[in-house]
């Protein structure tokens, strides 16, 4: 069932958990995810980057389509961290049901006006739009980029952002960085920022930068009101570590059928995690009440 971001997370938001959003950049990717989604029975949002989406074009889009409609799990089609008005507006055309503009870099009036101008858009085809404010970090291996120090999204901003703009879903700036964090890198959540979010504010609000934080502070985080967190080094690292092992152990191996079925059921292993983690599991029935 394909749905836009709105609509998804309203019921999130009233029942207390969060959405997966995933980082869907090939076909096999977006198998694990949901076969996987429709087998725990929890909503998915499945999402690309700008340069992802660039890379695969329309056709995975259509691919995503066509996955949620021979499905009554609740899926929504997002663009992570549109760049530019133009990236959003190609992205409306191919079939995103929700899009995101991501101009938390600009100086704020700037911010607004772009993102008050997609919303504009957007909303009059029925496409959710999420925004952010203040900056999320980098590990500095992610492609969804990145500030090389968090600027937290301060609440009274916040409140004035959402009304002047009309977004849907704000990604909120509270510690998490893109990509997998390296050892001597230890962050840690500001959940006081997020609870005086939560309270000010009445839109769905997102965590970035979900992969390799840790799962009590997720957790916490869930309970306090995040309804949508992104995951992607963390379904792509096990599914490629598992592709190097397997080709490692059969160099001979050439047929996709042959290379992916252990690398898919890795990724069906974290989705798991994240899934049982954000507690989306069979919550596919509150959208049928």
């Amino acid at each position: 069932m394909l749905m836009n971001m709105k609509d998804l997370l309203k019921v999130a938001d009233e029942k207390g958990f969060a959405v997966p959003a995933f980082n869907i950049g090939s076909d096999q990717l977006l198998k694990a995810v949901m076969q996987k989604v429709k087998e725990l029975r929890s909503p998915v949002i499945l999402e690309m980057s700008p340069d992802e989406f660039h890379f695969v074009e329309d056709s995975l889009v259509q691919s995503m389509i066509y996955e949620a409609s021979k499905t009554d799990v609740p899926v929504v089609i997002h663009l992570d961290h549109g760049d530019t008005f133009e990236t959003v507006m190609q992205a409306i055309r191919a079939g995103f049901t929700s899009v995101m503009i991501d101009a938390s870099t600009l100086p704020y009036e700037e911010n607004v006006a772009v993102t008050k101008k997609v919303c504009e858009v957007a909303h009059l085809v029925g496409v959710s739009v999420e925004s952010e404010l203040g900056t999320i970090g980098t590990t500095g291996n992610s492609i969804e980029g990145g500030t090389t120090g968090v600027i937290y999204t301060d609440p009274e901003q916040a409140d004035d952002f959402v009304k002047q703009t009309g977004i849907d879903t704000l990604a909120v700036a509270i510690g998490t960085a893109h990509g997998i964090y390296p050892s001597d890198m230890k962050p840690e959540l500001r959940l006081d920022i997020l609870k005086k979010l939560k309270d000010s504010l009445d839109i769905p609000l997102v965590l970035h930068g979900g992969s390799s934080n840790k799962d009590e502070e997720i957790a916490k985080a869930v309970k306090i009101g995040i309804s949508k967190i992104n995951i992607s080094s963390d379904i792509k690292v096990a599914f490629y570590a598992k592709c190097r092992e397997v080709l490692k152990e059969h160099p001979e191996y050439r047929e996709p059928l042959e290379i992916y079925p252990e690398p898919i059921k890795a990724c069906k292993a974290v989705v798991a995690e994240k899934i049982a983690l954000f507690d989306s599991g069979d919550k596919v029935k509150y959208y049928y009440e």
